[in-house]
């Protein structure tokens, strides 16, 4: 690949990236959160109640639903 080429895409994609360094760390932290209460859901689902399982998760799907909302706002 061309030199010029590649430093024009490296600089098209940092500009990308600028505004979503806003909300990025609060995403990285929803989608722990979201996988954390997944993983927990699932294992209540199976080892557990079914109903408090299927409600962890659930809640879980809730940090998901609001991290794509802030990478919607990019």
């Amino acid at each position: 690949m061309d030199r010029s080429i590649d430093a024009r895409m490296r600089r098209r994609h940092l500009r990308e990236d600028a505004p979503e360094n806003k909300y990025r760390m609060l995403r990285q932290w929803l989608n722990i959160i979201f996988m954390l209460g997944a993983l927990i859901g699932v294992g209540l689902y199976f080892y557990q109640d079914r109903t408090a399982g299927t409600i962890v998760i659930l809640v879980a799907m809730i940090f998901k639903i609001v991290e794509c909302v802030f990478r919607l706002m990019k």
